[in-house]
């Protein structure tokens, strides 16, 4: 039987944004938070590099903010930015006080005014910024949120959850725009559970899984873009996917990511020759931002017809390589690569979505009571390019504005009456599924092939006709069969496709992550790509 469950707010998504939103929430309201699979299948708890934050005497807000804006090619909103940077101090001393175990610096004189903790440098950073806990950041974050997400009573942590859809007032036909909760798939129970909230909050991360390599967990799937749209709120930006300039190419590493602080500590990237060639490509060489790097390395592998390029640290001292990249190095090893020895070799992969569902400083949506926080948000901090390591920076900027704003409104919102359950009444088992297979594979590799790190006119025009092809065989199949897990993900998934192929189609430009060879210069002015979903119908 399905259940009906109600709560102050329900927070979807068990990340970084996630957990921090819940943390800041008083203690006497109840709150739900769900995940689709265990608790640390998200990205978060992958995150190698670190949080990027202005913590050194010798750094400043203002430079932070231009090296942000450089980064980010014309399109960075200067209000996101500022108020981000200028929350980053006390965003990173709430994560210390929750205890995360960020790496000290052995050689600070704390006594003298020194900044304890170690910083490293990344890419577009023009300072050492970067505030982590070895190469393993996501996971040290994330153990320390969840372990005291665990020490709240009013915090229910729900596993194997998979959020179908918003319920808001005009979906039931009410007068009004107001989200009231939503639709659940309890993957125990095999049933769609009705949550009421007062408010509700997206934090399902990224879409990058919408390419046939990415460096993202297996559930990045655009969950939350997806049912914002659906649910009437307005999407940014979705042209700029970010690919990431290094994860490890081998059979059996499936979406390992080289952290980009090995770049920043010295790591050269090389053709199997053994020459490098970013200076070519630009100035800073290997520390360019992640899409110079990253088309760079795709020019160079189909210049040159190889499956990779390598990058290489083996001439830093042993000890320091192992000491700064313990997770890079383990795991390397586990493929019988040495990284004091030996290069690692190396592809792009999709990474990042830098557009998403538009807010406002609060984390508010277009849908009242709806909020959208971390890489499912469209902030404007990012532009067209995201610079290294803003984005867990994002999550607890935006997790604990958001928190605020929940808290301001308590006295004026009531909880929602009881909602109508899920009607499962005309839709049988499936006995298709090698459909939602077959689909998932084509969606996939036609995003790679037509929508990736190069694009034409042409090739989106391809996409376009394919993915509206797959929407229309997903809705048929969505109308007659019970839902699971992987298609509600395919669902979300090539809905965001097609808006990602819209909004690439209405850039007649190239300007930061999207890059077409029908128009190679950059329009003289900067605008956003803003999707209006159609007018709601059930």
């Amino acid at each position: 039987m399905s259940q009906q469950l109600q709560h102050d707010v329900l927070v979807i998504g068990s990340g970084a944004a996630g957990l921090s939103l819940a943390l800041n929430l008083p203690s006497h309201l109840r709150i739900a938070v769900l995940s689709k699979g265990d608790l640390a299948n998200g990205s978060t708890f992958w995150a190698q590099g670190g949080v990027a934050a202005v913590l050194d005497d010798t750094d400043t807000v203002q430079s932070h903010v231009e090296d942000t804006l450089n980064a980010g090619g014309g399109l960075c909103h200067e209000d996101a930015v500022r108020f981000t940077v200028e929350h980053s101090r006390e965003a990173i001393q709430w994560l210390i006080d929750q205890g995360v175990p960020f790496t000290r610096d052995e050689h600070a004189s704390v006594d003298d005014g020194g900044f304890e903790f170690h910083l490293t440098r990344e890419g577009g950073h023009s300072h050492r910024r970067i505030i982590h806990a070895a190469d393993a950041t996501g996971a040290a974050i994330f153990k320390t949120l969840l372990d005291q997400a665990r020490q709240r009573p009013n915090i229910e942590l729900l596993e194997q959850r998979v959020a179908v859809d918003l319920i808001t007032e005009r979906r039931l036909g009410l007068d009004g725009e107001r989200c009231l909760g939503a639709y659940v798939l309890n993957r125990a129970s095999g049933e769609v559970d009705t949550f009421g909230a007062r408010f509700t909050v997206l934090a399902t991360g990224g879409a990058a899984k919408v390419y046939l390599y990415t460096s993202n967990p297996d559930g990045a799937c655009g969950d939350g873009i997806a049912m914002a749209w659906r649910a009437g709120c307005r999407v940014a930006n979705l042209e700029f996917n970010q690919f990431h300039p290094t994860c490890l190419y081998h059979p059996q590493a499936k979406s390992f990511l080289i952290t980009e602080a090995l770049r920043g500590e010295g790591g050269l990237l090389r053709l199997p020759n053994g020459e490098r060639f970013m200076e070519r490509f630009d100035p800073r060489a290997e520390l360019g931002p992640r899409d110079i790097v990253a088309r760079a390395i795709d020019h160079e592998m189909k210049r040159l017809g190889v499956d990779c390029v390598y990058l290489d640290i083996s001439h830093k001292p042993a000890e320091f390589v192992k000491s700064h990249f313990p997770t890079v190095y383990e795991r390397c090893l586990t493929f019988g690569i040495d990284i004091t020895r030996q290069p690692i070799p190396v592809v792009p992969a999709a990474h990042y979505t830098c557009g998403g569902v538009m807010i406002d400083q609060d984390g508010r949506t277009d849908v009242p009571g709806l909020y959208a926080i971390g890489e499912t948000s469209f902030t404007g901090l990012h532009g067209a390019n995201r610079m290294a390591s803003n984005s867990l920076l994002e999550c607890f900027v935006y997790g604990r504005s958001a928190a605020a704003d929940i808290v301001a409104q308590l006295d004026q919102v009531e909880m929602p009456r009881a909602l109508p359950c899920w009607d499962a009444s005309q839709v049988t088992d499936s006995d298709e599924d090698v459909i939602i297979a077959h689909n998932w594979d084509e969606l996939r590799r036609f995003m790679w092939d037509y929508v990736g790190i190069v694009r034409t006119s042409k090739r989106l025009q391809r996409a376009e006709h394919r993915v509206r092809l797959l929407l229309d065989e997903i809705d048929e199949f969505y109308s007659n069969y019970k839902v699971s897990r992987d298609l509600i993900e395919l669902r979300n998934l090539a809905q965001v496709a097609e808006l990602m192929i819209h909004s690439a189609m209405q850039r007649k430009e190239s300007r930061g992550l999207h890059y077409t060879l029908d128009y190679p210069g950059m329009l003289p002015e900067a605008l956003d790509t803003i999707l209006q979903p159609p007018t709601f119908s059930d």
